[in-house]
């Protein structure tokens, strides 16, 4: 796999931790598909380190991310237990919960894991590091439907919760193309992305997200941003207002939809994805993961420490720059205006009532 184009995939790696998600990814690669189940290491400073992605299970939190390392949080963030039995030591990248005790965890080696226990424990149901295609993300739904994306146009099905898996090839209805206002970097990126996709086979999806019972979107790489409106059966290429990557999306109330990616890019549809206006977010970052808010409210967190907050259903934001200007890779909501964000520097409680919003790029 080449390196460059992995740290392309959505393994929100900002500043130090980039280098780290391209070594993992080179290194698993090299495994033998049937080698036994390595364990993730206790680690005393877990929820301090490396995490890539965070789901509620009920009222837990639970967080994935470097080496297997998966941490579970009872109090809205303020504390953190590493899980006790998790069978991989491969970068996780995407975690979800069917219920308040079954969930799904992904990464690297094409690995999957499933728990019955609110992400206590954990078993292997899936592996194949030779197939070099990382996987990125997961998706649940509560009648136990479950869908896994990644590297090269990876699309892997469960009916069962993550029990079993089935792989279907990823071929969306081609769709119109939105005027483009891309700079010359993202335009040379796309053009190269473009090149080894044709190669290899599919470009990378990176974020899978759900929109009600059957409407479903996926962020991928070079501009490409995808709905499917029966539960994943097909797939539709939407218009795209640029052509670098989509690192998140979020569907908001009704048709409402955001999309985010590199140097700060952020779009807002009212349609579904038909059209596509740009909103001015102050800042060049990379936007890396998204969540709803009470009160039609949304946070985006980025690189460099970003935080940007609408209080008006997506249409403009405010950039609440985080002093450590540690690299963010997602959060959740947890009530009283805060959220718990999980990336460079491990899981961390945000404040985003009490911050004051600073001009400017970070």
């Amino acid at each position: 796999m080449d390196p460059l184009r992995t740290a392309s995939c959505r393994v929100r790696c900002p500043n130090s931790f980039f280098a780290l998600a391209v070594v993992l990814a080179v290194v698993s690669t090299a495994r033998a598909a049937d080698a036994p189940a390595l364990s993730a290491e206790a680690a005393p400073l877990a929820a301090q380190g490396l995490l890539v992605a965070v789901a509620a299970a009920g009222a837990r939190l639970v967080a994935v991310g470097d080496r297997g390392i998966i941490v579970l949080s009872d109090d809205k963030g303020a504390s953190w237990t590493q899980a006790a039995a998790v069978p991989t030591q491969a970068l996780l990248t995407g975690v979800c919960f069917v219920d308040a005790r079954h969930g799904v965890a992904v990464g690297h080696d094409e690995v999957i894991l499933t728990s019955a226990d609110a992400g206590r424990s954990w078993t292997r149901t899936h592996y194949a590091p030779q197939a070099q295609r990382p996987l990125l993300d997961v998706w649940c739904d509560g009648s136990g439907r479950v869908i896994a994306v990644g590297a090269y146009s990876t699309y892997l099905t469960s009916s069962d919760a993550g029990e079993s898996w089935n792989e279907v090839a990823f071929r969306p209805a081609p769709g119109p193309r939105a005027a483009r206002t891309s700079s010359a970097a993202d335009t040379a990126a796309a053009a190269s992305a473009a090149e080894e996709e044709s190669a290899r086979g599919g470009y990378h999806l990176n974020r899978i997200a759900g929109a009600g019972a059957a409407r479903l979107y996926i962020a991928g790489e070079a501009g490409h941003l995808y709905r499917s409106d029966d539960g994943g059966a097909s797939w539709l290429t939407l218009a795209s207002p640029y052509e670098g990557s989509f690192f998140d999306v979020l569907p908001l109330s009704g048709e409402t939809l955001l999309a985010l990616g590199l140097r700060g890019h952020l779009y807002h549809s009212a349609d579904a994805g038909a059209s596509w206006q740009q909103i001015d977010t102050g800042t060049v970052a990379l936007l890396d993961g998204a969540t709803r808010l009470a009160a039609g409210a949304v946070a985006i967190v980025g690189f460099s420490g970003v935080v940007l907050v609408s209080r008006d259903e997506g249409h403009s934001f405010t950039l609440l720059q985080q002093a450590d200007r540690a690299g963010l890779a997602a959060a959740v909501a947890v009530g009283d205006g805060r959220l718990v964000a999980v990336g460079e520097d491990g899981a961390k409680l945000i404040h985003i009532g009490a911050e004051r919003a600073t001009p400017g790029a970070p």
